[in-house]
C-alpha cells in the first residue's frame, strides 16, 4: 500500500530551509535506502508544499518521517498530514 504525505509550508519556506536542508535531505536518503519513501518533492509554481510517497503496510512510516522531519520541528511546515493512496497503473 502507498501512503501521500502532504506538507503545506509556510511563507518563505523556500528561504527559510536551507539551514535544515542538509539533514531534512539526509533523513529522506535513509527512508529511501530502507525502502520506506519511494519518491519525494517539492511542489513549484507556487512553492507552496510537498509530496512524499511512502510504502509500507500502514502509515507508521510517513507519519514518523514527518515527526523527525527537522523542516516539521524547526515551524517550516504549517501543516502536514498522511492520506493512503490506491494505485491502479503502476507501482508493484
Amino acid at each position: 500500500m502507498y501512503y501521500l504525505l502532504f506538507y503545506e509550508t509556510v511563507d518563505g519556506y523556500v528561504e527559510k530551509r536551507a539551514p535544515y536542508r542538509p539533514e531534512h535531505l539526509d533523513l529522506a536518503r535513509e527512508a529511501f535506502e530502507r525502502g520506506e519513501l519511494v519518491m519525494a518533492g517539492a511542489l513549484a509554481d507556487p512553492a507552496d508544499g510537498a509530496v512524499l510517497v511512502f510504502r509500507g503496510e500502514g502509515p507508521d512510516a510517513a507519519e514518523s518521517f514527518a515527526r523527525r522531519d527537522p523542516y516539521v520541528k524547526n515551524g517550516l511546515i504549517a501543516k502536514w498530514y498522511v492520506r493512503p493512496w490506491t494505485v491502479v497503473v503502476g507501482g508493484e
